[in-house]
């Protein structure tokens, strides 16, 4: 069943319609015989080019995590309280954008909101480089630069929400894995590669000159961490224009999406997925400035390390989606939690205290662990939100006959695509909060905190999906 927007004869049939940057009407994926011959060839295309637009905005979102540990170095003096906040920034905005992503994509096209949304990241990243040039540049101006940056994290929920519909039931966690798990690696990909390209005038004149790094008494171009990205983005949203599709059963007006804010589930999958996706990327804001804190004066430095954990965390994703596909996503959503907790506790013991230098080791490792599982949990919750909406509606569609099969099929699609934004939206603001936390309490507090809220999602994903007789197995 399509959405009818025209009085003109449907011909969304036809093979031509399925070609790159078309709308498409007809889409069955649950259709074997469909999706063998035209839907997966058609979806995979999607998702390979929705992949690194999305890997694109989570670097320009997480560009600040790597960029503060460098400013005081170069001649900028911010205090450590306002290098924090410049790390927290862009989680407020990210997950303020967040929400109005999940609803404005499927009302314009996500294709056409795919291109726009990747070009626009040019602005921040642009701004950012010439700021970086000038130590002169207020703080305000950086906290403002810092905000618009954060937009990159709003594209993941417009994103997620699209993939979805293009995949079957079986498949959705796998693909779901892949978009956000390689998407999620924007946040490595940032805090590896730019370290390394300012260490070179890489970028040739046009970039501009160096700063003076104080502290190692070399020559760095800071400014190439935002510059390197400018071209990317400008190539991939062509890509997404040219290249990908709409859906009309994906387009939907707010008045219909706006439905999910009466499901009790959504704020149940929005609380689990707080504790994933939140532990996720507030972890990967805050871990480079927690290692420079507690144990660079031992020689450990974050640009070495810090990277890796968001590494381990979003391959973890996929491996999440296809491990719930196998097993359901309740119980690997509740292994997370209980992974996270504990991997949090090590943490909290290899902090250094007192006269205690604590241990790097032991404290990096809990963090790769910390990684490990939010990733499982990221991918396992995304694969539940589907299951739990379409058996909710199936259900009450029973012996209704199958124009109402047909037609509980689509509202489950549309709600549970809205639930997948909106719950990233309200996650995202871990980025703010997590950072927030670190800045304003004892490390080891704030961890315990964590580990406590862990605990209440625990008990969340038992009884309403896990346990047996639970209301919505998943």
């Amino acid at each position: 069943m399509s959405i009818r927007t025209t009085t003109e004869p449907d011909r969304s049939h036809r093979a031509d319609s399925y070609r790159p940057g078309t709308t498409i009407g007809d889409w069955r994926p649950e259709d074997d015989a469909f999706w063998q011959s035209t839907g997966r060839k058609v979806a995979q295309r999607n998702l390979w080019i929705s992949i690194p637009a999305l890997m694109l905005g989570f670097v320009v979102w997480q560009v600040w995590s790597v960029t503060v540990v460098k400013l005081g170095d170069v001649g900028f003096g911010f205090s450590k309280s306002q290098l924090f906040w410049l790390t927290a920034v862009p989680g407020i905005t990210g997950g303020t954008f967040r929400i109005l992503y999940t609803f404005i994509g499927p009302i314009f096209g996500e294709r056409k909101f795919t291109a726009f949304s990747t070009l626009v990241l040019v602005v921040p990243m642009l701004w950012l480089g010439f700021a970086l040039q000038d130590t002169g540049t207020p703080y305000w101006e950086m906290v403002l630069i810092a905000a618009v940056c954060g937009i990159g994290g709003a594209n993941f929920a417009s994103s997620m929400a699209n993939i979805g519909f293009f995949f079957p039931k079986r498949e959705k966690g796998s693909a779901n894995g892949l978009n956000g798990g390689l998407g999620n690696l924007g946040v490595s990909v940032v805090q590896l590669v730019a370290p390394l390209v300012v260490t070179a005038a890489v970028l040739g004149a046009p970039a501009g000159g160096p700063q003076r790094d104080s502290k190692e008494n070399t020559d760095i171009w800071l400014q190439n961490g935002a510059f390197l990205w400018v071209p990317l983005l400008v190539v991939v949203a062509l890509l997404a224009w040219f290249l990908m599709n709409d859906l009309k059963v994906a387009a939907a007006p707010f008045s219909q999406q706006k439905i999910i804010f009466r499901r009790k589930h959504n704020w149940l999958m929005t609380w689990l997925y707080v504790g994933t996706f939140g532990s996720f990327i507030g972890f990967a804001a805050g871990l480079p400035l927690l290692i420079k804190d507690n144990f660079q004066a031992q020689g450990y430095q974050a640009t070495t390390y810090a990277w890796i954990g968001p590494l381990v965390g979003a391959l973890m994703r996929w491996a999440g989606g296809w491990l719930s596909d196998k097993m359901g996503g309740a119980r690997v959503t509740m292994l997370s939690f209980v992974g996270m907790a504990a991997a949090l506790v090590v943490v909290i013991f290899a902090l250094p205290s007192g006269s205690d230098r604590g241990s790097f080791w032991a404290f990096f490792l809990g963090f790769l662990a910390a990684f490990f599982f939010s990733g499982l949990g990221n991918g396992s919750t995304f694969r539940q939100i589907p299951v739990i909406f379409r058996d909710q509606h199936a259900r009450e569609a029973a012996g209704r006959g199958p124009e109402a099969g047909a037609a509980a099929l689509k509202q489950s699609e549309m709600e549970a695509g809205a639930v997948t934004g909106f719950s990233s939206a309200i996650a995202a603001y871990g980025f703010f909060f997590i950072p927030a936390m670190f800045a304003n309490l004892q490390v080891t507090t704030a961890l315990w905190m964590f580990i406590g809220f862990y605990a209440t999602c625990l008990a969340v994903c038992w009884w309403f999906y896990a346990r047996p007789g639970a209301e919505a197995p998943s």
